[in-house]
């Protein structure tokens, strides 16, 4: 995870978001504990607080699972779920401004695709 903060944002939220990201990429798989809230603590010198506000976002939302004694657990079927909230939020947010963007610019699609066509 980062221990670089953006100063705009929430810690707990910007930290939320990067297990988020963790889960989606296949970093932390289903069915596995999340760090324990001391050990993030101590890693990235914050708030246990602010990290049990993360974690408890991932609760809320039906994510993860917390097992007496064991810690919080990625629940099964959360990585798709999580992939397909971040496509939706993708194509609805970003991808218009993007889109703008292009049109802004008058890029075509071979000028967009030629950095592809290169690493190829």
């Amino acid at each position: 995870m980062a221990t670089q903060w953006d100063p705009d944002k929430p810690i707990y939220l910007q930290l939320y978001q990067q297990v988020v990201a963790r889960i989606i990429d296949g970093f932390i798989k289903e069915g596995e504990a999340l760090p324990s809230v001391r050990r993030v603590a101590a890693e990235y010198q914050i708030n246990p607080i602010t990290i049990s506000k993360a974690y408890q976002m991932l609760q809320d939302e039906e994510l993860v699972e917390k097992q007496r004694g064991k810690g919080l657990f990625v629940k099964h079927g959360s990585q798709e779920i999580m992939l397909n909230r971040e496509r939706d939020s993708f194509l609805t947010e970003q991808w218009p401004e993007i889109l703008q963007q292009i049109s802004r610019l008058q890029l075509s699609a071979e000028q967009l695709l030629a950095p592809c066509a290169e690493e190829n």
